[in-house]
């Protein structure tokens, strides 16, 4: 995208003034969006994203500048205007030679999304709606998004790493909406993966769709669920996010290296039940999450966060790591060329465990179970969540019986954590988006079922 000439030109310039560390970070990104309500194309949207972030590191001290003017003599200038913050005299220095490093593949793509037509897409999308419809009379109204992403990068910085990656992404969701005289209900799915098109060989989006049917009809006739402090039984897939937002947050060195998360300082702590075992996968092939090297240039890896209840590792960025005395762990991530990285989770889920989910529910007399999570939020600085649930039954005597609406889970993730006493066997993964200070990035979620013994659970009509 650049030629490494110009990369050793803006690298030095970095050097000149006297940055202890510089980097920059090339991108390209072609999107491709196509928004539908009730089997009726909206809008069709298709652009290229192109810039470039240069950042600077003085001690603990970092400074971020970006542009889409990728000219050899723009960067070097943005170099030198950004380190004026700093207030350094300059110097004379060159950069070592460049380490290229070698790439590993976990995303194979079979075919890529230009190749695929608009008309293709659209029909997977109409297929899609018309049996989200057919599901029931009661559904009022389908709304559809499809988008692809091929996202090409270039990281090179003055210690010698010199990487490139090509992430392709393609993700469709479908939310129903069931409606009554009186009151409206939704159900919704949006899987994805680091894949092209061969995604809709693989996931019958029909299926999907009549699912979110019948999640929005089933919660359209639900009562509203209690509040009290209960067992809790959470279903596997997106039930992981509960894990993403109460802990991954906390256990990322954004936090951890201000002190600003429950677990800093927690090293070699117990601060789960000791049949949880938590990790962040970088590198399973096709996940969501998945990159060969993080945006830094760093190889990704499989991070042990935590192993038999016991904190092993947090996720790791260059300037945090800085900071805190430790190496990256392949761990920063953001959204474009136009936010600087930090560390952020990729695929990250609680491991299977050894109990079966028909036992886990036989064996809880009375609670609420989470077939399925919405959204949540986290202050990492405390650890207090609260999550909606976006699909709920209560558990009576040992049974699934009437389901439930307008459900939230609240509590503290440190102390959710030591309250995990089942774990079942059906890992499952889904894929979500998550927000931090580096934008928005595709992030995997995942567990099996698991059980806390007990949760707030928040009620409301």
């Amino acid at each position: 995208m650049l030629k490494e000439s110009v990369i050793e030109n803006v690298l030095t310039a970095a050097l000149e003034q006297c940055a202890d560390f510089g980097e920059i970070y090339v991108e390209q990104t072609q999107k491709n969006t196509i928004s539908m309500t009730n089997g009726i194309v909206d809008t069709a949207l298709s652009g290229i994203d192109k810039g470039a972030g240069i950042r600077l590191f003085y001690g603990n001290q970092a400074v971020y500048a970006y542009t889409n003017d990728l000219s050899e003599n723009n960067l070097i200038q943005m170099v030198k205007t950004a380190a004026l913050a700093m207030k350094r005299k300059n110097r004379t220095a060159k950069i070592f030679n460049f380490t290229k490093q070698l790439e590993n593949n976990y995303n194979i793509i079979q075919k890529m999304p230009d190749s695929i037509s608009k008309k293709q897409k659209i029909n997977v999308m109409r297929g899609a709606s018309s049996a989200a419809f057919l599901y029931s009379d009661m559904i009022s109204q389908t709304i559809l998004k499809y988008q692809d992403i091929v996202q090409n990068v270039l990281i090179a910085n003055t210690i010698g790493t010199f990487a490139q990656d090509q992430r392709v992404r393609t993700r469709m969701t479908v939310e129903s909406i069931a409606s009554s005289q009186t009151e409206k209900q939704s159900g919704y799915f949006g899987p994805g993966a680091s894949m092209g098109f061969e995604l809709f060989e693989k996931i019958d989006m029909e299926q999907v769709a009549r699912n979110a049917s019948r999640i929005a009809i089933t919660m359209l006739k639900a009562d509203i669920c209690p509040s009290k402090k209960m067992p809790v039984v959470i279903e596997n897939g997106f039930g992981g996010v509960i894990f993403h937002e109460a802990c991954g947050h906390g256990l990322e060195a954004t936090a951890v290296a201000r002190n600003a998360s429950v677990f800093a300082g927690k090293l070699g702590h117990k601060i789960a039940s000791s049949i949880v075992t938590a990790v962040d996968d970088g590198t399973i092939q096709n996940a969501w999450g998945s990159m060969n090297i993080d945006d830094e240039g760093t190889p990704t890896r499989k991070n042990v966060l935590i192993e038999n209840g016991i904190l092993k590792s947090y996720l790791i960025d260059k300037l945090n790591g800085q900071k805190m005395g430790m190496d990256s762990t392949g761990s920063a991530r953001r959204e474009s060329y136009k936010y600087a990285p930090t560390s952020r989770m990729t695929n990250t889920y609680i491991a299977t465990g050894n109990t079966k989910p028909a036992d886990i529910i036989a064996d809880t007399e009375y609670g609420l179970y989470a077939k399925c999570m919405g959204g949540g939020s986290v202050d990492p600085a405390t650890g207090i969540f609260n999550f909606a649930v976006l699909e709920g039954y209560m558990i009576r005597n040992g049974k699934i019986a009437e389901p439930v609406r307008g459900a939230t889970l609240i509590g503290k993730g440190n102390e959710i954590l030591m309250r995990i006493d089942r774990v079942g066997n059906n890992l499952k993964s889904a894929q979500g988006m998550c927000g931090s200070i580096s934008g928005s990035i595709p992030t995997n979620v995942g567990q099996p079922m698991i059980r806390v013994s007990e949760i707030t659970v928040g009620g409301r009509g």
